[in-house]
């Protein structure tokens, strides 16, 4: 074999010497600009101009490399942003705390000047000389009609935000979506107005076979009349809430990777089968968030359920007689006959409502929170 060509120090010289980038022993500065670097070879020496940076700018000397990264202004977009959504974030919880302070300041007065349990007696009647109130039958109201409501509601809502999504022709299923969306825009009296003048019959019959034919259940006995009643406050709050669960399941079903429903279909399952096993379980947080905004606002619902209900005062489980009433419509009721007093106790019965919400909504926070933890485990 013939003999290895030597290295050359420049294009077309050639010599045992070593290239320029080699020369400089370790650790030493780069050369500056216009500086020259002589290297020897086997013929001549060979001297070399390093030149400038393209950029004009100085080649930094000593160890390492790269200039001095850029200096963050003092002020700029970014940081603008963050204290925009920070005093946003502020402004939220500034509100609920001046809601929370007024009511307590308001509420306090009526309270002191009460000469019963307020949450124990189920009267009300605080506009006279010695005010008597109690918010234990408006709170068993409210969270009866509220949760008979959901129970009317969450089952059709899902039946109807699956077909939308996963059954029905994409025509059918985005106009009948926008229907639903429509549906919630509908004002509450409205909703009112057309239970009592609608349903009214329909329910009333209904009662009347119920108790007819399972007066030994408690929640379908007494003796009448029917009518205005639990059922036809929670029937008009299911039509009320079923919109806004249907809208924001859907939307959360549709957001369910398409990778999982092609797998569960790919393995055998039938459309039921990869629905249950792939769609129900990754919309499971968004279903209960969807049923807790329809829960909050089935709470705190006003107008629909002062037309409907007949308005009195106590503890009953009887769903078919005609009573009922809210801590909602009550305020709507009395407020504008009430006095001093009667403003104080409504403003705390309001009070009341105010944690009850609260607590559905922390309730809710830590069911998400939950589920999260126990996805991010399995995974």
């Amino acid at each position: 074999m013939g003999d290895n060509a030597p290295r050359s120090a420049g294009p077309g010289v050639g010599g045992s010497g070593v290239t320029t980038s080699h020369a400089r022993p370790a650790g030493a500065s780069v050369p500056s600009a216009d500086t020259p670097v002589t290297t020897n070879s086997a013929d001549a020496p060979v001297t070399t101009i390093v030149a400038p940076e393209p950029s004009g700018n100085p080649v930094p000397s000593g160890l390492g490399g790269g200039g001095a990264l850029p200096r963050h202004r003092a002020f700029g977009a970014e940081r603008a942003f963050r204290i925009l959504t920070l005093a946003a974030g502020a402004t939220v919880l500034a509100i609920i705390v001046a809601i929370a302070i007024f009511l307590v300041a308001r509420a306090v007065p009526a309270l002191r000047a009460n000469t019963v349990n307020f949450f124990t007696f189920q009267g009300w009647f605080p506009n006279d000389p010695e005010p008597k109130f109690g918010i234990g039958a408006l709170a068993f109201g409210t969270v009866l009609s509220a949760v008979l409501a959901l129970l009317m509601a969450v089952p059709v809502a899902l039946g109807i935000a699956l077909y939308l999504s996963h059954y029905a022709p994409r025509r059918i299923g985005t106009s009948l979506g926008f229907l639903m969306d429509l549906l919630a825009a509908v004002p509450s009296v409205v909703f009112g107005l057309w239970g009592r003048e609608v349903l009214y019959q329909p329910v009333r019959d209904l009662s009347a076979w119920l108790n007819k034919y399972f007066n030994w259940l408690p929640i379908f006995g007494g003796d009448g009349p029917f009518g205005r009643s639990v059922l036809l406050g929670s029937l008009v709050l299911a039509i009320m809430v079923l919109p806004i669960i249907t809208s924001l399941s859907r939307e959360v079903f549709l957001q369910t990777p398409t990778a999982n429903q092609e797998a569960a279909l790919a393995l055998g399952a039938t459309r039921w089968e990869m629905i249950r096993t792939a769609v129900l379980p990754y919309g499971r947080p968004g279903v209960v968030a969807a049923v807790m905004l329809g829960l909050g606002r089935a709470l705190g619902e006003t107008i629909a359920l002062a037309l409907t209900l007949n308005m009195t005062f106590g503890i009953s489980v009887n769903l078919i007689e005609n009573g009922g009433n809210s801590i909602a419509a009550n305020i709507a009721n009395a407020f504008g006959e009430a006095n001093d007093v009667g403003r104080g106790a409504l403003i705390a019965s309001g009070l009341v409502l105010f944690a009850i919400t609260l607590i559905v909504n922390i309730t809710a926070r830590a069911i998400l929170y939950r589920r999260r933890e126990f996805t991010e485990a399995a995974a």
